[in-house]
């Protein structure tokens, strides 16, 4: 009954599988619900479309000026590096 087949050692081992298992498929849902969510966005509207667009490819609409700024410091080249405190 223990250590045999179907015994209880056998059935914690399920239980432990069976959670595992519950757990991966919520991961999935919820990832499939946001592609849903995604896909019926795409074919309802065009903001999803120029959001993705303006995002992904980096378009504009006529007349606009786009200014992409840097955040991570001086990117020229032949730039000195910042000068290091000896403090």
């Amino acid at each position: 009954m223990w250590l045999g087949k179907g015994g209880w050692l056998q059935v914690r081992e399920y239980d432990r599988q069976l959670a595992q298992q519950r757990e991966a498929n919520a991961k999935l849902k919820a990832r499939n619900d946001a592609l849903d969510a995604d896909v019926r966005d795409l074919k309802t509207g065009s903001e999803a479309i120029e959001e993705r667009a303006r995002g992904e490819l980096g378009m504009i609409k006529h007349d606009e000026v786009l200014f992409q700024l840097q955040t991570n410091g001086p990117t020229t080249k032949g730039a000195a590096p910042p000068a290091k405190s000896t403090r």
